[in-house]
């Protein structure tokens, strides 16, 4: 447990303006190291299935990269959020990008000398910075109150856009980098994701201090001794009544979400590939897509704060399903509406993981907020490899459109399972 100086939480205790200010400095760093992150991340899914189709020789696996690097951030996922829990959020979220870093590395070498096996264990490695890029979501709440969690989120997942939309557009750049150094074209964008794995890691390191969650969990013990139940500008618990409920629902918000959007992007670019679209094409429609990703937080965390957390994940299921009916009926050479299909994916995901995350944040306390959010993330991760792996099989088998509807039928179930508890009541 990092030691925090009781006398620096006390002035926090008793000045809410300085406690204001270190939470806007906190948004600041974590905003800073998702730009990074952002890039890291985005480079690595633009071409993770086509290395993967190359190099196995066939489609029917080129959803294993996807399945690997969420599989990885799931086991990530529960690391980091322990680490967190027990060190801090600096060192949790430092030491999971600096993992992910140098699964990048590995992909490269990979590559570089044919190994199908140092392929796929690096991408197990390179999943621990998709982990950690999510898991500094939860950083920014840390010191939030509840009117503010979701904007708080939303804040972060906005500067991710910065490097998400870059990423994806350097893939050209980076392959045409990649081959002046003798390594194969296609690993270039995983060596950008290796360097900004790395700087998302080393700002968080050098920049996060004090720690917002161990200051949080300092504040709620003082507020647990010394204060009845009053509510304030301090007021960082805000449990609801049925905790488990509230992440239990804010889980499966998630877990689908993330099912939906994994599986119909990883297959996008084999789709697109196959009818004669090139990385330029490829890198741009991803690009749209993880932009639509993260920069509607701008809007989406303000919604989730003022017309609630229920009312944006219904959202996230009807978009979801419109993105489904979109992607399967455009014609393959249609760039255009494969663009606006990817955008309504990553919208429809956005709406869900903002929502679904501030209903996590609610029902879990400060004092073992970072091991529940690790839990969480694990599913949620699993979910995004069972959609990998699944969606090529789908597709070997079917069609893209057949993977497309499945997609946007299934995430209708959100509908269901956020309203029964609620009836239940």
């Amino acid at each position: 447990m990092i030691q925090v100086d009781h006398s620096a939480v006390q002035s926090y205790i008793d000045s809410p303006s300085k406690l204001r200010k270190l939470y806007k400095r906190v948004l600041m760093i974590v905003s800073l190291s998702q730009i990074f992150g952002g890039a890291g991340l985005a480079a690595g899914v633009t071409v993770g299935a086509l290395i993967a189709q190359q190099m196995l020789g066939t489609d029917a696996y080129a959803g294993l990269p996807a399945a690997l690097f969420t599989l990885g951030s799931g086991g990530a996922a529960f690391l980091v959020g322990r680490l967190s829990q027990r060190s801090g959020r600096r060192v949790g979220l430092a030491t999971g990008f600096i993992v992910g870093g140098i699964g990048a590395v590995g992909v490269v070498v990979a590559t570089m000398i044919n190994s199908i096996v140092l392929l796929l264990i690096s991408l197990l490695i390179y999943g621990a910075g998709t982990a950690t890029n999510l898991q500094a979501r939860y950083a920014g709440t840390d010191l939030a109150n509840k009117k503010q969690r979701a904007t708080a989120i939303s804040t972060t997942m906005v500067m991710t856009t910065f490097g998400a939309v870059a990423g994806p557009n350097l893939v050209d750049i980076m392959g045409k980098f990649a081959v002046s150094m003798g390594i194969p074209k296609l690993a270039g964008p995983f060596i950008l994701s290796a360097f900004a794995f790395f700087m998302a890691g080393l700002v968080l390191y050098m920049m996060l201090r004090p720690d917002p969650l161990e200051i949080a969990k300092k504040i709620e013990a003082y507020k647990q001794h010394h204060e009845n139940g009053d509510s304030s500008e301090l007021e960082l618990g805000c449990i609801p009544i049925n905790k488990n409920r509230g992440i239990l629902i804010g889980a499966t918000v998630m877990v689908l979400t993330q099912m939906v959007m994994v599986g119909i992007m990883t297959m996008t670019p084999i789709h697109m590939q196959h009818h004669g679209h090139g990385l330029g094409e490829i890198g741009m429609v991803i690009a749209f897509h993880i932009g639509s990703m993260y920069f509607p937080s701008l809007f989406t965390g303000i919604l989730v704060d003022k017309i609630g957390r229920v009312a944006m994940s219904i959202a996230s299921g009807v978009t979801l399903l419109i993105s489904g009916v979109v992607a399967a009926f455009a014609p393959s050479d249609s760039v255009p509406l494969l663009i606006v299909a990817l955008s309504l994916l990553g919208l429809g995901w956005n709406f869900g993981l903002i929502s679904g995350t501030a209903q996590i944040v609610d029902s879990a306390e400060p004092k073992t907020r970072a091991k529940v959010q690790g839990t969480v993330d694990v599913f949620v991760a699993l979910a995004g490899a069972s959609g990998g792996a699944l969606s090529g099989m789908v597709m070997a088998n079917s069609s893209y459109a057949t993977l497309s509807l499945l997609g946007g039928t299934l995430s209708l179930l959100l509908i269901p399972v956020i309203l029964w508890p609620r009836n239940q009541r």
